[in-house]
């Protein structure tokens, strides 16, 4: 227990300004200081025993839609790096997404629901593989990794990317889907919502999506030194989580030109393309996970479990 308030008390003046930083008029954070003392803390230290400083720790971190992957991740950096005085680097798998000409090739290629970022298929496995070989190079000085701008869906100019300087004791590598597996092909026959009805009727697309999942992203996935999720009760919730994060998108981008922020309709559309992995990954994260975060219906951390060795 000293440990934890000892390290609370490293970290707490950034901790809360960065929560503040995140809060809206309507959307405010609670519970504020159990959340990091019970749980992220408590993560952090799993990390930190983890840490192997010959090559980087690469730990991922999945959840479905609005769970509050990006916000967690940004935490548990900041304690790392305050407290532990590791160097860190977050990054999410949809910095690696393709480029929006790039995905209008696949959709005239493959199917045209492909044109729609974030299922496995839509991201550059290549540029992410090639990402983790580089930073666990012996011979590492310095490499460039893509940044992501959703509000535009397409990728930030190369002279915006994030700049790695020097090689990381941990990366953090969020992102809804980063650890999911295949399903069976039995699986793919039945529709699970209406877009899968409607534009996906011949199942060419979730069998392209899912054969990635076989392939390239198990690939991937082998990277992990570990497996962090963020368990969601029901994909209704995420929903609703998932229209906050938008809400929130509007507000911090207001005034800008040209932004795709999606409106309540759009988001409901573009979960459907995510329900048939994140409702897979509801059940496979309880076998493949290091640690399970389960979230309540007020979207808070309820209480954690740590995988036995």
């Amino acid at each position: 227990m000293q440990q934890v308030k000892d390290c609370f008390n490293e970290v707490k003046k950034d901790y809360f300004k960065f929560i503040s930083s995140q809060e809206t008029k309507r959307d405010k954070f609670k519970n504020k200081e159990k959340m990091i003392k019970s749980f992220l803390i408590p993560v952090s230290f799993w990390i930190s025993k983890k840490v192997n400083k010959n090559k980087p720790l690469i730990i991922g971190l999945a959840g479905g839609q609005g769970s509050g992957k990006t916000t967690i991740s940004s935490i548990l950096t900041l304690i790392l790096k305050k407290y532990f005085k590791l160097n860190v680097f977050k990054v999410s798998i949809d910095d690696f997404y393709k480029t929006r000409k790039d995905r209008k090739l696949l959709s005239k290629n493959k199917h045209p629901l492909l044109m729609t970022r974030g299922v496995p298929g839509t991201h550059d496995i290549d540029l992410m593989l090639n990402f983790f070989k580089t930073v666990k190079s012996k011979k590492f000085k310095s490499t460039q990794v893509p940044k992501f701008n959703k509000a535009i869906d397409d990728r930030y100019s190369k002279s915006l990317w994030y700049k790695l300087e020097s090689k990381p004791d941990v990366i953090i590598f969020e992102g809804w889907c980063v650890g999911a597996r295949a399903q069976k092909n039995s699986q793919l026959k039945k529709p699970i919502n209406s877009l899968e009805k409607i534009y996906d009727e011949s199942t060419k697309w979730r069998s392209y999506v899912n054969n990635q999942l076989k392939t390239k992203y198990k690939t991937l996935f082998k990277q992990l030194d570990g497996l962090l999720y963020l368990k969601a009760k029901n994909f209704n919730l995420l929903k609703n989580w998932r229209l906050k994060q938008e809400r929130k998108l509007l507000v911090q981008t207001r005034n800008k030109k040209n932004l795709k922020i999606m409106n309540s309709g759009d988001v409901i559309n573009f979960m459907q393309t995510y329900q048939r992995i994140t409702q897979q990954m509801f059940k496979d994260a309880i076998k493949g996970s290091s640690v399970i975060m389960n979230l309540n219906d007020n979207h808070q951390i309820q209480n954690i479990k740590f995988k036995k060795k």
